[in-house]
């Protein structure tokens, strides 16, 4: 698809929603009281200067296998996801461009759940304990709003999980089951006495895998139990935890790979049994009291103990095994007050953060023998963060909102085995984040916003490492900075239509980009990336059983400046791995006896496997089927529910492993991890 092509289709879906803003009538402003505080700043969503999504329990539950964040969230714009089939590397997640990067996990991006930071200190974050089952919303930040949260925050989002008193004291037990030995149990409930509410939920999950070595095997477990007081205030325990005792890496392949077997592992990977185990627990604390000042003050701690071991699918020091400590505590404090006149609404807050990583690496031989330890160091990092936001009502309609944040990082390495050298070190970065805003209340319900802001991301630990093999800190490798500035409207038309639009325009300096020495991954700073973009979403209600999805992104990612590791000038090039253009659109139908069925269609374009865009990828196009209905059984209710995956058995590839074996000739590279042709699962649930 060209540029013309892109541009057509922005401008006809455009056309087409002030088509239908002319149908629908005049608006009601009731429609727009949804309120957002993923921004830090708790506030309607029409007033807040920030291309901010929010999803509900409806669209991350009902008929979904709920495995990952892409089930729910594929229809929100300028998101774009990979490795949905590898539970060993993890969904990526990038937004904007921020978060393509990383090989495994997510980077450039911060998450929470239930105020629980996921994003370590050093940037990196893992999202596999979350537990989609008992998820009750998720709000999404793309763009310069997202610098309240400091390191890695190109873009945040923030996950809240179910409570005992927003749900009917109840119990539901699920099991699912689908093509390619998927299995997955699920029990969730809810309780309530008097002041204090509880809801739980345990699954299990047993799936074969498409492709051979990508079995996983895995159990997650999510509580909330919270108590609250006469004067407001509420006091809530977050417990969580994630078994996963199994989860293969079946690496990516070569062209001529795919050619011969798509669903093949490479032959590492199968020799030496690559992938990963994992034990995590989380507990949680957060305080809430609205009465103790004029505001609202809210206290959080938390501690996370992770005991992490893997295989790459290489020989040579690619044995990698750590035990974790990540612990926190923060504090906000939200009040309103007068300013020169005019209503000052405002949120400051301070928090700390701490990881320690204690760890081992190892050298493997060709057969899977083990070599020796060639790692022994403890990492550590940690961050400190004071931060303040406010929005001034400058007039009844126009508001003006600015924040700032302000980070000290300290990175540090304690090299435990001296035989090689002592590799210890830090490094300390203090960094200064601001975005300004201004807010127009062109009526009750529509909007329009233009917004600007700064953003810093640090090296990972994993990312500091040495192509020369040495220990220690990469000397050639710092942060990354970004100019963020943004442009959108937001409104809604009638009682069915909403809409938002947003224009952004991103320079990153130094940005981190990776690349592939003897099957491991490092990493190296280019020059600069240019990130130029426009994303529509609409969500229209044709009528009580009908609904429309659509998201609709349009975005051109640039590397400029920039001679990689390779000797490539690639100043002009693409940014591999992004395509530039996405379009998902999803149409729902619902009886009023809890029948539903919905038709999920959408189109990706073509994208580059590394900074020398030699490797193109082609695009494809996608078809979901998804339905279910309700039964009564005397006094309990069963739900029975299916979906049919990639309908045209379309050949595509569900992650693109970006400047992979960059050292070898093109044709031998292991870029492509095959997605699966057309599936199907089924579940039912007892409702008791």
């Amino acid at each position: 698809m060209n540029v013309r092509q892109r541009h057509l289709i922005g401008v006809f879906s455009i056309l087409l929603l002030a088509e239908a803003a002319q149908s629908q009538g005049p608006s009601h402003p009731d429609d727009t009281v949804i309120k957002v505080s993923s921004p830090r700043l708790t506030r309607p969503l029409y007033e807040t200067p920030a291309a901010v999504s929010v999803v509900n329990r409806p669209a991350i539950q009902i008929g979904q296998q709920r495995l990952h964040l892409s089930e729910s969230l594929d229809t929100v714009p300028g998101l774009f996801f990979q490795n949905r089939t590898n539970f060993a590397q993890g969904l990526r997640l990038s937004t904007r461009g921020f978060g393509a990067r990383a090989p495994f996990g997510i980077r450039g991006i911060h998450i929470q759940v239930d105020g629980i930071p996921s994003t370590l200190p050093d940037g990196q974050a893992q999202i596999d304990a979350l537990s989609l089952d008992s998820a009750e919303r998720i709000e999404i930040i793309r763009g310069p709003s997202s610098v309240q949260y400091g390191n890695a925050a190109g873009g945040a989002i923030a996950v809240t999980t179910a409570s005992g008193d927003q749900s009917p004291p109840d119990a539901t037990l699920r099991l699912d089951g689908g093509s390619h030995g998927y299995r997955k149990g699920t029990v969730e409930a809810s309780e309530q006495w008097a002041d204090t509410s509880a809801h739980a939920s345990l699954s299990w999950l047993d799936f074969e895998g498409y492709r051979e070595q990508s079995e996983v095997r895995q159990g997650r477990l999510n509580t909330r139990i919270a108590h609250d007081w006469s004067g407001g205030q509420r006091l809530t325990v977050t417990l969580n935890a994630l078994d996963t005792p199994t989860a293969e890496d079946p690496s990516g392949l070569s062209r001529t790979e795919v050619a011969e077997d798509r669903q093949q592992a490479t032959e590492f990977a199968r020799r030496l049994d690559s992938g990963q185990t994992v034990d995590q627990q989380t507990i949680g604390l957060n305080y809430e009291d609205p009465a103790l000042l004029p505001g609202t003050l809210t206290l959080n701690t938390f501690f996370t103990h992770r005991d992490f071991a893997q295989q790459l699918p290489f020989p040579g020091s690619s044995r990698i095994a750590y035990d974790r400590l990540f612990y926190g505590s923060g504090a906000d404090y939200q009040g309103r007050t007068s300013l020169v006149g005019h209503r000052l609404r405002y949120s400051v807050g301070a928090e700390v953060n701490r990881q320690s990583d204690e760890r081992r690496r190892y050298e493997i031989g060709v057969n899977g023998d083990n070599q020796g330890q060639v790692q022994d160091e403890t990492q550590t990092a940690t961050e400190a963060g004071v931060f303040a936001e406010g929005d001034l009502a400058l007039t009844s309609a126009l508001s003006l909102s600015l924040g700032a944040r302000f980070d000290r990082l300290r990175l540090a390495i304690d090299d435990q085995r001296l035989s090689d050298g002592d590799d210890s070190g830090e490094r300390i970065y203090r960094e200064t984040s601001g975005s300004a805003g201004l807010n127009y209340r062109i009526t009750p319900s529509h909007q329009a916003y233009a917004t600007i802001g700064t953003a810093f991301e640090s090296p990972t630990f994993t990312e500091f490492a040495n192509p020369d093999g040495s220990g220690g800190f990469n000397p050639e490798i710092g942060p990354q900075d970004a100019l963020n500035r943004e442009i959108g409207l937001r409104g809604t038309v009638g009682r069915g239509l909403s809409y938002e639009l947003a224009a952004f325009l991103i320079t990153v300096d130094d940005e981190i980009l990776p690349f592939e020495q003897n099957g491991r991954t490092f990493y190296e700073n280019a020059g600069e990336t240019q990130r130029d973009g426009i994303e529509l979403g609409v969500d229209w209600s044709l009528s009580y059983a009908w609904r429309l999805t659509s998201a609709l992104t349009l975005a051109d990612y640039r590397l400029e400046n920039f001679r990689d590791s390779q000797g490539n000038n690639v100043d002009g090039n693409r940014f591999p791995g992004l395509p530039q253009e996405q379009w998902v659109s999803e149409l729902t139908w619902r009886s009023t006896d809890q029948a539903f069925a919905a038709v999920e269609l959408s189109y990706t374009g073509e994208v580059y496997a590394e900074n020398s865009n030699q490797t193109r990828v082609s695009d494809y196009w996608l078809v979901n089927l998804r339905a279910g209905d309700s039964f009564a059984i005397g006094e309990q209710t069963i739900d029975v529910y299916g979906g049919l995956r990639n309908v045209t058995d379309e050949a595509y590839f569900s992650n693109i492993r970006v400047n992979a074996n960059s050292d070898q000739p093109v044709d031998q590279r292991g870029y492509f991890e095959p997605a699966p042709g057309r599936t199907i699962y089924l579940g039912v649930a007892l409702n008791l």
